[in-house]
Parts: C-alpha cells; structure tokens; sequence
C-alpha cells in the first residue's frame, strides 16, 4: 500500500523551617505558639469535587458555532438535488465521479459579526460552505461554493461560487491533482511489481499493492509542477512488523521518478531510478547495473523494538508508584455553555469556533469586558525538509489539505488533559454523514509550578498562586500529533503554544551528513523546518490600532549631571508601523525589540498608549529556506516571524487547503495582502509563525517529545491597566515574621477546604476510548 507521510515532520513553594498551621479565617490571625491549631474528622463527611464547569448562556449566539447535524443533513440533500452538480455518494465513487468533500459554517465577515455583537444589530444570515471534487473532466477541479441562507428551504437556498475570501478569480476553483488517485495507485505497483526480483533479493519484499507485501511507498508533497508536467517522485520503505505506526522510520534508499501530467494512465512515464545518489534513466539500465558485479548493495532500515512507544529497559527507581496527580477540589472554576462554546474565567470571556481546515479557533477574546481579540487561531502549517535525495528534498507538506479538524480525534482523560477538565465535542463532515467528535477540546485550570508574584523582606514573605486557564486540543496529522493550547493568566496575559510528538519522517542514510545525523542503522533524521501560521486579529480598546516599536538600542550620551563628560548606556527608541511595505519583520536579535499592538487614541492618565505586547514566549521560527522550489507561491506567509496587514473581510485567511494543487497560481497568495496601506490607527491583523528547526537525533527515536519540539508566543497587557490585575486573586498568602517566628499569618478569602478530596487516580479507565470516529457507511 501506498502510506501518505504526512507532517510530523511537535510550585514555586514558600519554604520556611517554621511549621505555620493552615489558617482558617480570612482575616489577620495571630498564631499561638502553644497551641497549634487542630482539625477534626468530620471535613471527611462532604465530597465536594465536581468536574462539571459552571453552566452560564452566552450573552449572544455564537455566531461561528458549526452547523447543526440537521443542518448539515438538510444542506447535504438539497445538494445531491441540483443535478447541475452531477454529485455521487462517496461509498460508490470513482475517480471520474463528482463527490461532496465538504459542508460546515461559512464563517461570517468580521463587519457582519460586529454590527451583531456589538451594536445588536442583525444576526449574520448562516451560510454553508462546500467542497465539491468535481472529477468528471479531462480537467478535475475542487470548488468552494457558497449555499444559503439557511434553513434550507426551497425557492431561496441557493448556491454560487465562492471567490471572496481567495486572492485569484476563478469561480472558486483550483486544479485537482489528486483526481486519479485509484488509477495511479495501480500504475505505480505494476512499476515496483515490476522490479519484484531486485526487491526480493535487496530486503526479501516485495511491493504489489497486495494485503501480503511487505514494502509500502511514499511520495513528495506537492507534486513538482514545472513546465505545465506533474512529476512525482517515490521511495520503498519497509511496512511495519508490529503494531507501531513506524512506517516513516523503515526507508529503503530506492526512489523512482514518475512524469503523471493528464488523466490517461498510458501516456504516464516512468523517468528513471535513484538508488545510492546514482540515477539509471530507466528500468533496463538500472536492471543492468544491478547484475553487474560491482553494483554496491546497500542495508535496509528493519522495524524492531527501536520503533516502539511501549515501555521498555528497566524500570524507573519508585515509578511504579503514583505520580503527583493534580486535583480541583473544590471543582471548577469556569463557567460554560456547551451548546453555544461560550466560555469565560476569571475576567476572560471567548467563543470557541471549529474547523475541518484549521481546528480549533477563538473569537471575540475579552478581558475585563473589553475585547482584546476578534480572531486568534491557526491558518496553516507546514513541514519542508531538505536532503540529498528527492523525496526528501522534494517534501514540503501543508497540513490544512488533510485537516486539523478532520484529524482531531478524542483526548486521553488524565494524560492529554487533567482528569477534572470539561471536554467539549465537534463534529465534521465526512461521506455525506456529521460525524460527532468526542471529548476532543479540553479546558482546565492549572496551578503553575511557579508562582506569579512573591517577594521577600525583613519583615515578611508574600506569594500568590499562578493559576492559569487552558484550552486544549490535538490534531494528529500523518505522522505526527500537534497538541493546540491557549492559555490566560490571572494578570490579563494570553499564551499560544504548539508542540509536537510521533515518528518522523527519516531519510535512508547514504552519506548525507549536510543534512541530518545519522541516528540509526540506516536511518538519518533528516532536517526540516517546522513552520505554523496563526491569526491575530486584534482589537485593543476599538477596532482601530496602531503598531508601535520599543528598541532599546546602546548610547554614548551626556546629560546635565556628567560635566559634559559621555557615559556609555542605554535608552528607548520609539516608532510606529506606517504602513504594509515594512509590516513583514523577524524578531531582532537579543530581544531588543519590543512590539507592541497599542490604540493611541486612548492615551493613559501619564500620557501612555494602553495595548498589548507580543513577545516570543519559547522557541518561535520561520522558513529557513527562500523562494522554495517546492512551494513557489504557496506559502509566502512562512518566510517571517510576524507579518501585519489592514484588515479586509476578503482576506479571512492566509492559506487555502488546496494551494499545493498549484504552487505558481494558488488559490492564495499572501504576498497580495500587502499593498502599500496605512497601518495607523486602522483595524490590524497580526499574523505570527511558531514552529522549529528540527534536526532529529538519537533521542527522538522511537517519537519526537513535547518537551523540546515547543513554540509559543505571549500576548502581555501594557499600560492597559492601572496596576497588575493578579492582584485580585485571594490565593495568596503573606507572613510576618519576627525574631524568627512567625507571627502574623494573612490569608484573602479562600473557601475552606471542608471535604473530602476525592483522589481519582493517575491510571483512569480508558476503555470507554472511542479514538478516530468513523461515518456510519
């Protein structure tokens, strides 16, 4: 079979050697030193811990909530009605068939949305957007099309193509190259059956398309698209023994190169053969020089226990034992409506928005009632490797064609997300049928291991508990599982943070030491950039926002008190992002920079701007490579650390899922956002890259970890209140102490812990796990 290898490529504690009893009350309390404060049994009577969050109604309709199931079905029907769309359900396809691929929620624009949350005025009409694969032509294309309003009701439901939202004019439709899906798949095992006696006698397999081969194929992603010819090239890889999903691990060092341009399978050529860095033009010449005495067999890549996740070697010193487990004793501290995904805590409120493209996305983001964001959530990501053989070299994969809402499936209670957390559902589409996605966003409150404010003096110590709040999902894609988290804090800041785990995508070892260790018998962990797209629509006290830059650059400078006399230091530089034709920068070197998104309309009572900052929270990159040979203008967004542009309800995205299909002439192009436009005082997008230049080695065998494979980047109030708004929270505590005792204990209104915890431990029954949900065909 052929495997499609896609992207895989991501307490602080108050110590003191005094024993300070647990004070009950909320107001200042002396502590005797004779008679410590005791506690009876009878708090054990109560179980207070409820894992179910507050139920609250959101003030309006979520407004980007996805079809309902009804929705959905009704929208399906009325289309398999149009027979100007010549549709087929997918269970009886071929590829010269026309299928329904997709229908959800057409997002409303921005000014639509606004004039309903905002002035109350009209809700958005809801429209549904849909993918046809129209594939009965001698030139198959994808079209997105618009149908609506909705409810489907006859005689006003209609559909027409849909073309705002993309850069390039074409009744919505881009090229399919993936149309012959079924043809090619047989064409290539009559080439590398062909070749059955070289396989047999290199690694003892062979590669028939059959249930029994033990060899499986891997292709570049996009097809090299040069000249008006498609040209795919192919590798051999070892098919896994076990029960892992190593397939990426187990190369084999032969590729082929195939010319597939047009529909018609007997004008597809077979252009040559890669194996050792030598290429044969042809079968027979490569035959030829296999039987040839001097032909240099290589090894081969055998799946073993060094692909699988299990536990192995010995076990841990005390892991069998327990692992802290975090609780929420008192239970949750948010609030939720399930049916509308409104959410707030603390003094944060957000919608929460799902997508087959693009998974999980935020809308109307507020602090304190005031909107901080319209949008925040991905556009795109992309993997892009280099290497010295053409697979390799030729990968470059967006992952929004296979689909972070598609691909985000059900999460581990206890592992991905706390046991006590709120699970929330989504459904997509998938052959005709809403198929429901289970428990796959989390939200939870978190005790960080630090806390977020403490000081100490002579006379007392003072700490307050840094507790955040998370949602939470992962999209697995190919190889590779990316774990989504959006997080708030007590003082008004907001994090994004991606990171990755699963196999990577090796290369077969052939003395190329430019571009990847040698990790493993045959196997180099080839290099590769991480790169993921995000919006931020930001909108700090009004729509209308200014870009402002803080350096601090060093001086030679004399001031009134010197005698004239020059001193080596250091001070501010201000300025302000005048328009689109410098609004594409990196991050300067030893953070000298600070940018932030600030309303100068809105002047503090010291003459400030009030805004937010953005700052690289760990680990953030973009492309390394330029004017890419595989994306061409595909991904243009990936090139820099940020990127702002004015914002335009024609320009929701900066990617479309089917720009692969073709690089020259995509869909979009983000490059035609910026033309020259005044970014003063003016609706601003802020669009930034996460991602990481990842060099596999040795320790990411069997999977790539979270731990290192992490990026993020911070959203930090500035001047946009009087003081530290964590100064709110009543969990925090201060001591005074004298002579060295503690003498004053203040707390600031935390409940008393009066039940009991009821300890859920850290292996939780997962058998009720349902995984990747599958349509009901």
């Amino acid at each position: 079979m052929i495997f499609p290898i896609g992207l895989f490529a991501f307490i602080l504690l108050l110590r003191s050697s005094l024993a300070v009893p647990r004070v009950e009350s909320t107001a200042w309390k002396r502590i005797s030193k004779s008679k410590p404060q005791q506690r009876t049994d009878s708090w054990l009577t109560t179980v207070c811990v409820n894992n179910h969050a507050a139920t609250i109604t959101a003030p309006k309709q979520n407004v980007w909530n996805s079809l309902t199931d009804t929705e959905t079905a009704a929208v399906t029907q009325w289309l398999f009605a149009q027979s100007d769309l010549n549709l087929t359900k997918t269970s009886a396809a071929g590829d010269w068939d026309n299928t329904v691929l997709l229908v959800e929620l057409m997002y409303p624009n921005k000014t639509n949305a606004l004039t309903y949350i905002d002035q109350n005025g009209p809700e958005p009409a809801r429209f549904a957007h849909v993918v046809i694969a129209h594939r009965a032509s001698v030139n198959p294309y994808y079209a997105d099309i618009l149908v609506g309003p909705l409810p489907v009701q006859n005689g006003t439901t209609q559909w027409e193509n849909l073309e705002y939202p993309y850069t390039r004019k074409t009744q919505g439709r881009v090229r399919n190259l993936e149309a012959s899906e079924n043809k090619l798949t047989e064409w290539l095992f009559t080439i590398t059956g062909s070749i059955s006696d070289i396989t047999l006698e290199l690694w003892n397999g062979t590669a028939f398309g059959l249930q029994n081969d033990t060899i499986s194929l891997a292709g570049i992603s996009p097809f090299w698209q040069d000249d008006g010819r498609i040209i795919g090239w192919y590798t051999f890889s070892n098919l896994p023994t076990g029960e892992f999903d190593s397939a990426s691990l187990l190369p084999l060092g032969l590729s082929f190169k195939v010319d597939i341009t047009g529909r018609d399978p007997s004008e597809w050529k077979l252009e040559g053969w890669l194996y050792n860095n030598v290429f044969y033009e042809n079968t027979h010449v490569f035959r030829a020089a296999f039987n040839s005495p001097d032909f240099v067999k290589l090894g081969a890549n055998v799946d073993g226990s060094w692909t699988s996740t299990d536990q192995q070697g010995p076990i841990l010193p005390r892991d069998t034992s327990y692992p802290p487990a975090p609780v929420a004793p008192t239970g949750s501290r948010y609030s939720v409506d399930g049916e509308q995904k409104y959410v707030t805590w603390m003094d944060f409120s957000f919608y929460l928005g799902f997508s087959r493209d693009t998974g999980l996305t935020l809308y109307d983001v507020r602090f304190k009632g005031d909107r901080i964001l319209y949008e925040l959530g991905l556009q795109e990501a992309l993997a892009h490797y280099a290497g010295i053989d053409p697979v390799t070299s030729g990968t470059a994969y967006l992952d929004s064609f296979s689909g972070f809402g598609l691909d985000s499936f059900e999460l581990l209670k206890g592992y991905d997300c706390p046991v006590y957390a709120t699970y929330l559902n989504s459904s997509a589409y998938i052959s005709e049928t809403s198929v429901p996605y289970l428990n796959n966003i989390c939200l939870f409150e978190f005790d960080a291991d630090f806390p977020i404010q403490r000081h100490t003096s002579t006379k007392y110590a003072s700490s307050t508990k840094n507790v955040y709040f998370t949602v939470r999902s992962v999209s697995t894609v190919g190889n590779y599982d990316y774990l989504f988290s959006y997080s708030f804090f007590l003082d008004g800041s907001i994090s994004v943070e991606v990171r990755a785990s699963g196999y990577i995508h090796g290369a077969f070892y052939a003395q190329n030491d430019d571009f990847g260790y040698r990790i493993h018998d045959y196997l180099s962990g080839s290099m590769h950039d991480h790169v993921l797209n995000f919006k931020a629509d930001f909108d700090i006290l009004g729509e209308d926002n200014t870009v402002q830059f803080i350096r601090v650059v060093p001086v030679n400078r004399s001031f009134t008190w010197s005698g004239n006399k020059a001193r080596n230091t250091m001070m501010l530089e201000r300025s302000f992002l005048e328009n689109e034709d410098s609004s594409r920068f990196n991050w300067d070197p030893n953070s000298a920079t600070q940018v932030l998104v600030v309303n100068t309309n809105k002047k503090t009572k010291f003459g400030e701007f009030p805004g937010y900052r953005i700052a690289p929270y760990t680990g953030t990159a973009h492309l390394t490579v330029q004017d890419s040979s595989n994306l061409v203008n595909s991904a243009q967004w990936a090139g820099y650390d940020l990127q702002v542009t004015k914002q335009h309800d024609t320009e929701p995205r900066s990617a479309h899922p089917y720009n692969l299909e073709d690089v020259y002439d995509p869909p979009i192009n983000f490059d035609t956002f910026f033309d020259g436009e005044n970014l003063t005082q003016t609706d601003l997008v802020v669009w930034f890259n996460l991602g990481m230049h990842h060099l596999p080695h040795t320790g990411d065998l069997p999977n790539t970890v979270f731990t290192t494979a992490h990026s993020g980047i911070q959203f930090i109030p500035s001047n946009f209140l009087s003081s530290d708004a964590s100064r709110q929270t009543v969990n925090q505590v201060r001591v005074e102490y004298s002579n060295g005792n503690a003498s004053i204990l203040k707390a600031f209104g935390q409940d008393n812990l009066t039940c009991h915890l009821d300890f859920v431990p850290a292996e939780i029954d997962l058998s009720g796990y349902r995984g990747e949900p599958a349509p009901n065909l």
